[in-house]
């Protein structure tokens, strides 16, 4: 699916970009918000923006974004496994 976005000019000379940088760079930016959300998987919002997986999670960092995410109680679970498991 396509969508027309309207874009000011003034925007464009901010951010001293052509419009199809500009395209891109929105893209990227929505893929990253929605990722960060949880509304999309890594591999959902790299194809959003266009680039490959690997790309957009490396990209992740750009955007103050953790590539891995994992509550409290389930990083305290792995660590409790692996104690246990310890030598075996």
């Amino acid at each position: 699916m396509t969508f027309t976005v309207d874009v000011p000019d003034t925007m464009l000379r901010a951010l001293d970009v052509s419009p199809a940088e500009a395209s891109a760079k929105l893209r990227l930016a929505a893929a990253m918000k929605f990722y960060e959300l949880g509304k999309l998987s890594s591999g959902a919002a790299a194809e959003l923006a266009g680039i490959p997986k690997p790309v957009f999670l490396t990209r992740l960092a750009d955007f103050g974004i953790d590539a891995f995410r994992m509550k409290p109680e389930e990083l305290d679970q792995d660590i409790e496994f692996l104690r246990r498991h310890e030598g075996d």
